[in-house]
């Protein structure tokens, strides 16, 4: 998959343990040309539906699983089509310095069936008020570029999920 950008906060022990932590995010438009993102009422930011990959599962097992918690909708698997890798590190360690995260967010164009059931929200999701909205991308950008926060890692996904959210726009996908 081609590789997108990297958001390296260099903020780690360079020795330090590294941890993998890969991940999967679907890109989804309408009918109407807006995308499928998450909103956080609770921060006001919006991210790609999607999460990290569990034990054994395939990039498409674990997009399947995402989306549907996320999102209520049901993946149609032969539609999906890479889009490109996001490659984040960053200090992964409350108490120091010692472990460098490494979170590898691959991300895939797709498409749903029409019909769309409830989230299956884990606790951090309830606490950041994920809802499911369909925006225009340039309504998703202005909202992560207006995001503030002293939090590094809320930081990181608006950042992230803008930068990606223009690369859609500049591409018209």
């Amino acid at each position: 998959m081609r590789k997108l950008f990297t958001i390296d906060l260099k903020d780690y022990n360079p020795n330090g343990k590294k941890f993998y932590r890969p991940s999967v995010r679907g890109i989804i438009f309408d009918n109407n040309g807006n995308i499928a993102m998450i909103y956080s009422r609770e921060c006001h930011f919006y991210k790609f539906p999607g999460g990290g990959i569990e034990g054994n599962e395939t990039h498409l097992e674990a997009l399947v699983r995402e989306i549907k918690e996320e999102t209520g909708m049901t993946l149609i698997s032969d539609s999906v089509k890479e889009f490109g890798e996001v490659l984040k590190i960053q200090n992964g360690d409350d108490s120091g310095k010692d472990i460098i995260h490494i979170q590898q967010n691959f991300y895939y164009t797709c498409r749903v069936e029409d019909e769309i059931g409830s989230q299956e929200l884990d606790d951090g999701e309830k606490a950041l008020d994920f809802v499911l909205k369909f925006v225009s991308i340039e309504e998703a950008i202005a909202a992560n570029s207006a995001f503030e926060s002293d939090d590094a890692f809320k930081k990181q996904i608006a950042e992230r999920e803008r930068r990606v959210l223009e690369l859609l726009k500049s591409a018209q996908v």
